[in-house]
């Protein structure tokens, strides 16, 4: 019985992305941002939001979407406007990563940024660890710009696309 339900819960999935993930059916996201949550929840309501935030939380699903350019993840393909968004929106799980010096978040980071190596935007983020999150206070925007800022100042990385936006 539990198979059977196993099965049909992911035939949900599969149809849900199948039919939501063209361009033209694309729908806007809600707090939990992009992934396969935004294509399967509700983003007006609060509450599903939660059951969004779980299931890209759960598959990886929003860091995929956003390297790929899938699951409502579709922006400009980079620069810093789409890194400075993505920061916002992976806050908690980036500030992880960074005090790790590596991660998911952080790989996709660097895709986004065009940077040469994820490894070393880990380790220059790391370092920079206080000055990006300066106080527990300090609103998203302002953590955003200041990782565009840290990877813009450290010529090393080589981050080409935080100069087209």
């Amino acid at each position: 019985m539990k198979i059977a339900y196993c099965f049909m819960g992911a035939m949900a999935v599969v149809t849900a992305v199948s039919t939501a993930s063209t361009p033209a059916q694309a729908r806007a996201y809600g707090p939990a941002g992009c992934g396969l949550g935004s294509l399967i929840f509700d983003p007006g309501s609060g509450f599903t939001q939660i059951f969004a935030a779980t299931t890209n939380g759960t598959f990886g699903s929003q860091t995929f979407g956003i390297t790929s350019g899938t699951s409502n993840c579709a922006g400009g393909g980079g620069g810093s406007a789409s890194a400075k968004a993505f920061v916002e929106t992976n806050r908690v799980a980036l500030a992880k990563d960074i005090a790790r010096g590596q991660g998911e978040t952080i790989d996709s980071l660097a895709h986004l940024a065009g940077c040469r190596a994820s490894g070393a935007v880990g380790s220059s983020l790391q370092r920079r660890f206080d000055q990006i999150f300066t106080d527990a206070s300090a609103s998203d925007s302002q953590v955003g710009e200041n990782v565009i800022e840290a990877l813009r100042s450290d010529a090393e990385l080589a981050c080409s696309a935080l100069d087209a936006g």
